[in-house]
């Protein structure tokens, strides 16, 4: 990281090689180097831990089948799969993902006393969080992406590999993985957001991130207008098989993907125009840390 500055150290804009240019080159080079990092540091490991997690469980119902009803009728895995998603990948496992890589974007460079050397570099500093956003989201869309297909076909392929292979080759199984894909994606996009900004404005951010888990989770008994406060209603309003919230929870009408998507995406940008101004008015108290 001692070459950060000489890394970045950009060339005078002449006419061929304008402003934009260079930003979006600073930008690229930012995220290869924090891609690096984030799949082959030291912090990546409780990534890969978050991740296999759900593998791993699945790999033992593969071996050792539950005898129970649900398990023995193809026709319940759809809805398996999505309890599955729901609580252990979507809300656990992508969440904490997303959480521990976005949130050490700046904070792990401040706690490792290293963050000064991009600051004094010749890249803007909201330069500097595009790149390391999309650094957080390349790593994190990669992993949870191949997380959420694997979990899929390790549900259906091991107990009902023909009915499966009709599934997904003649009924709606490949739909529905992409949309799990997809939700996955988003869920990163706008977690992804939330994060960095609670990485730059808590010197603590692991109770501001208990916080928002205690509100996604609780975000079935929220009246409706509430309930769209959250980044889980949005993802929840896109699930194709969904799931009960329970016999208390508050009923409210999904929001419809033309709606869903683009508005998640502009709450997302939203939250980066923030976290821009705040980088921008940052200073380094290494002491405090």
């Amino acid at each position: 990281m001692s070459s950060t500055a000489e890394t970045f150290q950009a060339k005078p804009a002449t006419t061929h090689d304008s402003r934009w240019s260079l930003w979006l080159r600073q930008v690229a080079a930012i995220m290869r180097l924090e891609v690096e990092k984030n799949f082959f540091g030291k912090r990546a490991v409780l990534v890969y831990l978050l991740a296999f997690m759900p593998i791993g469980l699945l790999l033992m119902i593969a071996i050792l089948p539950p005898g129970t009803r649900d398990w023995l009728d193809f026709a319940q895995y759809p809805l398996l799969f999505s309890i599955i998603y729901n609580a252990l990948i979507l809300r656990t496992v992508v969440f904490f993902g997303c959480a521990w890589i976005f949130m050490n974007l700046f904070r792990g460079e401040m706690v490792d006393r290293s963050l000064h050397y991009y600051f004094l570099s010749a890249v803007r500093r909201d330069v500097l969080m595009a790149g390391k956003y999309l650094s957080g989201l390349v790593t994190s869309i990669i992993l949870f992406s191949v997380v959420t297909v694997v979990s899929m076909l390790l549900i259906f392929f091991p107990h009902f590999y023909s009915a499966s292979v009709r599934f997904f080759l003649d009924g709606p199984g490949l739909v529905q993985l992409f949309t799990y894909a997809g939700i996955t994606i988003l869920a990163c996009i706008g977690y992804g957001a939330f994060f960095l900004i609670v990485g730059l404005f808590f010197r603590n951010p692991i109770i501001p991130a208990l916080l928002l888990y205690g509100w996604e989770w609780l975000n079935f008994l929220l009246p409706p207008l509430l309930k769209k406060i959250s980044v889980i209603h949005y993802l929840n309003s896109l699930v194709p098989v969904p799931v009960s919230e329970g016999p208390f929870a508050v009923v409210a009408e999904p929001t419809p993907a033309w709606l869903s998507v683009p508005g998640l995406l502009i709450v997302t940008v939203l939250v980066l125009v923030v976290a821009g101004s705040r980088i921008r008015r940052m200073e380094i108290r290494y002491g405090g840390d």
